[in-house]
């Protein structure tokens, strides 16, 4: 069996009690302080890549109300949690899907956001690209993901882990600018990069 069908069944199993295990409840206070640093549109579309239960896009629905937004996960059962806990229907919706292979038009969304996912992508450059392929311009990318390379030891070094340095060379080797890079939680553990995508090329 590869990784990722490991991971899958993984989150598969996990999903039914996600929301009330350690996991999340730190993931929601990631979220929380992810939002301080969040400017979006009054109407805005936005996708969140690896959405899980759904939490971040309840969150910024309930934030902004005109908000439309797209999750996406590639774990059958976390989307079915998601479906069944999302207090904003019709506006949110949730997908599975490839993020190597996003199935959506170009130019569409204000903001993606990937929190504490990017870390199992195989193929993180060809992500990227698909985030900068599916971004409007002047749309803004939001990665949460930790930077402490110990933490690989906790998936066997199946999780690939990135310093601010090399995030923001990934994403101008795509097209993305680095705005900004922001601790979330402590020092080296939790970090916030912020690309957008440029509005004009000259």
């Amino acid at each position: 069996m590869d990784i990722l069908n490991k991971k899958q069944q993984l989150f598969d199993r996990w999903a039914p009690f996600y929301d009330y295990l350690f996991p999340s409840v730190f993931y929601q206070a990631v979220h929380k302080r992810l939002l301080d640093y969040v400017e979006l549109p009054e109407q805005s579309r936005v996708l969140d890549i690896g959405c899980g239960t759904g939490r971040l896009l309840n969150r910024l629905a309930a934030k902004y109300p005109k908000l439309q937004g797209i999750g996406l996960d590639f774990s059958a059962e976390m989307l079915r949690q998601a479906r069944r806990s999302n207090n904003h229907r019709p506006r949110l919706v949730f997908v599975r899907g490839n993020a190597a292979a996003l199935r959506f038009v170009g130019n569409q969304f204000d903001a993606v956001f990937n929190t504490i996912s990017f870390l199992h992508y195989a193929e993180p450059k060809r992500v990227l690209a698909e985030i900068y392929r599916v971004l409007r311009p002047g749309g803004m990318f939001y990665l949460v993901d930790p930077t402490d390379r110990s933490l690989t030891r906790i998936w066997h070094n199946e999780m690939r882990l990135y310093d601010r340095e090399r995030r923001q060379k990934m994403g101008m080797q795509v097209g993305l600018e680095c705005i900004k890079h922001q601790y979330l939680l402590g020092p080296g553990q939790l970090t916030l990069t912020i690309f957008s995508k440029p509005s004009s090329f000259l």
